[in-house]
C-alpha cells in the first residue's frame, strides 16, 4: 500500500538516481515532472526504471510506482501538486524561475481545496539559502493573505551524492537507466518540515542544517576541484579521478586541503562536529572519488566552479 504520493520536478540524474529512488524504495508513488518527453513517455509506458550502483560489484535497483507528466501540462501539473503528500525539485538552478509559477497555481488549489493542508517542498538543488530564494520567488505570487508560514515547508537539503555523466551510448541502450555510487544519504533540514517527517530509509533529518550545506561546501566540493584541478596540472590529459588521486603527491595534498577545511568547521560548528566524524567523513570521500567503476570525471567535478563555491 502506497504512503503517499511524491511530485518530484526533475526526471533527471538525481532525480531518478537519489530522490525518486529513496521515496519509491521507501513506499511512495513518485510522479516525475519535466520538460524531456521521451523521458515522460517513458515512465508512463513502462512505471519503473534501473538505477545501476556503480562498485566493484555492480547492482541493479529496479524503481517501481511512478509515471510521469509534462511540465508543459500545467493543469495537470497544478492538480499533481494539489494532491501530493509532499514535493521534491531536483532541475538545477537556473530552471527554478520557470516552475515557481506552477508552484504557486498548486499551492493555491491545494489551499482552495483544503485550507489547512500544508505541503513540504524538498529542495534538492545545491543551493545555499534555498528556503529564503523560494520564499522570496513564491510570495510574490501568491495572495497577500495567503498564510505561507504555517502551509509550506521549505525544506533544504544536502546532496553528497556522486552521479556521473552517462555516456550517449548508455542512454540509447536505456534511455530511463541512470548510474550513481552505493552512497545514498539525503541530508534535510530537520526544523523545517510541517508535516510528519517520511519515515524512509536514507533519509537523515539534521538540526543544524547549515552546518551540514557547509560541510558538503566547503569538504565535499572542495576535495572535488582540489583533485580536478591539481589532477589536470600534473597531468592534462588525465580523465577520471581516480587517475589524479592515483598520484601520491596529489592525493596528499587534497587529504591536507580537505582537512585544514575541517577543522574551520570543527571551530564554527563545535556542538555539530567532531574531529574524528570530519576525518572519517574525509577518508570516506576520497575513497568513493577513487572508486573506478563509477568513472566519475574531472571534467564533471571541476565544471561550474563558481556556482559550487557560492551556492
Amino acid at each position: 500500500m502506497s504512503k503517499g504520493k511524491l511530485v518530484l520536478f526533475g526526471a533527471g540524474k538525481i532525480g531518478r538516481s537519489f530522490i525518486g529512488q529513496l521515496f519509491s524504495r521507501g513506499g511512495y508513488e513518485v510522479v516525475f515532472v519535466d520538460i524531456f518527453k521521451p523521458v515522460i513517455d517513458a515512465l508512463n509506458k513502462r512505471g519503473n526504471y534501473n538505477v545501476i550502483i556503480k562498485s566493484e560489484v555492480e547492482t541493479v535497483m529496479n524503481i517501481k510506482n511512478v509515471r510521469g507528466v509534462l511540465v508543459d501540462d500545467e493543469e495537470n501539473v497544478v492538480s499533481e501538486i494539489a494532491t501530493a503528500d509532499i514535493i521534491g525539485i531536483s532541475i538545477g538552478q537556473y530552471g527554478l524561475p520557470t516552475i515557481m509559477p506552477l508552484l504557486a497555481k498548486g499551492l493555491m488549489k491545494r489551499y482552495a481545496e483544503n485550507p489547512t493542508l500544508a505541503l513540504d517542498i524538498i529542495i534538492a538543488e545545491n543551493l545555499r539559502n534555498a528556503a529564503e530564494y523560494f520564499e522570496d520567488e513564491l510570495l510574490p505570487l501568491l495572495p497577500t493573505d495567503y498564510p505561507f508560514k504555517t502551509l509550506v515547508g521549505l525544506v533544504e537539503t544536502s546532496i553528497g551524492k556522486m552521479v556521473p555523466i552517462m555516456l550517449k551510448k548508455d542512454m540509447d541502450d536505456d534511455i530511463l537507466q541512470v548510474f550513481g555510487e552505493p552512497y545514498n544519504q539525503l541530508i534535510l533540514d530537520k526544523k523545517a518540515f510541517k508535516n510528519p517527517i517520511p519515515i524512509i530509509e536514507g533519509l537523515a533529518p539534521k538540526e543544524n542544517m547549515k552546518a551540514w550545506v557547509d560541510r558538503k561546501l566547503f569538504i565535499h566540493n572542495l576535495g572535488h576541484a582540489t583533485t580536478a584541478y591539481l589532477g589536470y596540472l600534473h597531468n592534462p590529459k588525465f580523465v577520471y579521478l581516480y587517475e589524479a588521486l592515483a598520484v601520491p603527491h596529489i592525493a596528499l595534498k587534497v587529504r591536507e586541503t580537505m582537512l585544514q577545511a575541517a577543522a574551520i568547521l570543527e571551530k564554527k560548528y563545535p556542538d555539530e562536529f567532531t574531529h574524528k566524524a570530519l576525518v572519517e567523513h574525509i577518508d570516506d570521500l576520497i575513497a568513493r572519488f577513487q572508486n573506478k567503476a563509477l568513472g566519475d570525471t574531472i571534467f564533471r567535478v571541476g565544471c561550474d566552479l563558481m556556482r559550487k563555491w557560492c551556492y
